[in-house]
């Protein structure tokens, strides 16, 4: 059995590997466009800036070292021009040497990947407005900053890699701007959560242009002219596309493959395309959201991998299957780390869902235990069925830790109640006794049972001041005197059972604290007293963050009060 794979990157290599430790006959043979294989895109920004030094660590195997452990001819610099289904071969060009050729096989895997989206504007093509999606690109930037010293850059995408270049950019000690039409960045998370985002890029020096429609690129003596539509335009000494990726299945739609989604090559459940004999996978692939079921396009290594190993599985007989993706992917923010997977609360609703979502910020490990930090998490749960749809974490550790529970939670299909039941790990270094996870699960049902009721804080904006409703704050004098939302009162917690005459039970009562958990108290309080009433998800904590851009403080006491850095 012959085995052609058109690209070696993820999905292509991890076929190839499997392949070789199934069947150790087969002739399995790699066309690879680039110099390189089994490399780490998400890696690329650090190159950049620095982190990592050794331009060798890039990439998991070269050529040579995966033909010596799996016996898998590479040829790296080689482009297949066309697909001949009808005859079972492809064409392809030696880039090195322009040599064309036609190369036979049994069974042909596509994993051509994604190509940075290029706009059609004019000055794409500028010697200073670069796309980073390759290690030739790295190489490409890492030269220019290298040689030329530049003090500036715009980038244009506020996506995964847009994040981590504007972090290692400003690590250079540049002038960074991120520029994009969408205003917010990372799309995965909710507006509310990508608040926290844009705090922590700003505090870090990232000036930040959303909303903003680029319009082209022009050189100047200087550097390059970043023209926006109805704004002034932006300078900088380069620019960086990062607006995001798009499949590249040039190959397979010459081929007559069913296309979907942006072209994207459609695939069975067994990654098999529509003509016998080839397979596809990676980011070229038009895949079904595990959440929702509809059709989707997520280009994460991790699914592109996964994919790799079934294609070689069912050309070997077996009878494996891609059950879809939900998207659980994590960024390093400065020194912050934002995670999500599943769907955000925007898209739940789109999908067809009825959303609810609980907001927490508690810390990641015991709070008597020295050094540890607070994380914000959304939980995003369907109201109806209670189902996990998705969950998003900002914070400073322990992130990681806990999206990936909520990730697995949500494959196994678990409801949010459920969560508090999950027995998991703890020792004051690492965890409290109720774990994050379990304090979002134990939230989801109070508000399931109606022992709560909350408001959130886009809703502040449309609270009455006219007195037909009371706003009640139950933080600290101190707190209070601190920062507070207009128009509401300061009646301490502990002091709330004395001073109920001062409120009428005629009147609903919205109820905000720090975090959310003295307002949850304060909620108890009032609805054992007879009064209606509501508690701020999150807290004025989140509300800061959200509606006036404050940044996270990192720590808290157990009440939820902020506390100063160590």
């Amino acid at each position: 059995m012959k085995v052609v794979i058109v690209g070696g990157v993820a999905a292509g290599a991890t076929a190839a590997a499997r392949l070789r430790r199934l069947d150790e006959q087969a002739e399995i043979l790699i066309f690879e466009r680039s110099g390189y294989i089994s490399y780490a895109n998400c890696g690329l920004p650090y190159y950049i800036g620095d982190v990592i030094t050794d331009p060798e660590a890039l990439t998991l195997q070269t050529p040579e070292q995966f033909f010596a452990r799996f016996r898998v001819q590479v040829r790296v610099r080689h482009e297949v021009t066309a697909l001949h289904p009808e005859r079972k071969t492809v064409s392809v060009t030696d880039l090195a040497t322009g040599r064309t050729f036609e190369e036979s096989y049994d069974k042909l895997i596509l994993a051509p990947g994604a190509r940075p989206t290029q706009p059609r504007l004019p000055g794409v093509g500028l010697e200073r407005v670069f796309t980073l999606r390759t290690v030739e690109d790295t190489f490409r930037i890492k030269e220019f900053i290298q040689k030329n010293k530049p003090r500036s850059a715009v980038l244009a995408g506020g996506g995964f890699i847009g994040l981590e270049l504007a972090e290692n950019l400003r690590e250079l000690g540049m002038e960074v701007t991120i520029v994009q039409r969408p205003k917010q960045l990372m799309n995965p998370f909710d507006a509310d959560m990508a608040a926290l985002i844009h705090a922590e890029m700003r505090r870090h020096g990232v000036q930040l242009a959303l909303g903003s429609t680029v319009k082209g690129f022009a050189s100047t003596n200087r550097g390059v002219e970043v023209l926006r539509k109805d704004e002034p335009s932006l300078q900088a000494d380069m620019v960086v596309l990062a607006i995001g990726v798009t499949p590249d299945t040039a190959l397979a739609k010459s081929a007559g493959l069913a296309l979907g989604i942006k072209d994207s090559i459609l695939v069975n459940d067994r990654m098999e395309t529509s003509v016998p004999d080839i397979y596809a996978a990676g980011d070229a692939v038009q895949v079904r959201h595990a959440v929702t079921g509809q059709d989707a396009l997520i280009s994460l290594a991790g699914p592109a991998n996964k994919q790799g190993r079934i294609i070689a599985d069912n050309i070997c007989g077996m009878d494996s299957r891609y059950t879809g993706s939900q998207g659980s992917s994590v960024v390093k923010v400065f020194s912050m780390t934002a995670a999500a997977t599943g769907v955000n609360e925007k898209n739940a609703r789109n999908a067809g869902f009825d959303p609810e979502a609980v907001i927490l910020s508690p810390m990641s490990h015991a709070g008597y235990y020295p050094g540890g930090r607070l994380m914000t998490m959304k939980l995003v749960y369907d109201k109806p069925t209670l189902r996990v749809l998705g969950a998003q974490i900002v914070g400073y550790e322990g992130v990681d830790k806990r999206i990936d529970v909520l990730a697995t939670a949500i494959h196994a299909g678990m409801t949010a109640p459920q969560l508090k039941e999950l027995d998991l790990a703890y020792a004051p270094p690492y965890s409290s006794a109720k774990d994050p996870v379990n304090m979002a699960g134990f939230m989801a049902e109070d508000l399931d049972q109606g022992l709560v009721q909350q408001w959130r804080a886009e809703d502040e904006s449309a609270l009455p001041r006219d007195g037909s409703v009371q706003l009640v704050d139950v933080r600290t004098q101190a707190e209070y005197a601190a920062g507070h939302i207009d128009g509401f009162i300061n009646l301490p917690v502990d002091q709330l059972r004395e001073h109920l005459e001062q409120l009428d039970k005629t009147k609903p009562v919205y109820l905000v604290c720090q975090s959310g958990l003295r307002s949850y108290i304060a909620s108890r309080i009032l609805k054992g007293s007879g009064f209606e009433c509501s508690h701020l998800a999150g807290g004025y904590r989140f509300y800061a963050a959200v509606v006036r851009d404050a940044c996270l403080t990192a720590r808290a006491a157990s009440c939820g009060m902020d506390l100063p850095e160590d």
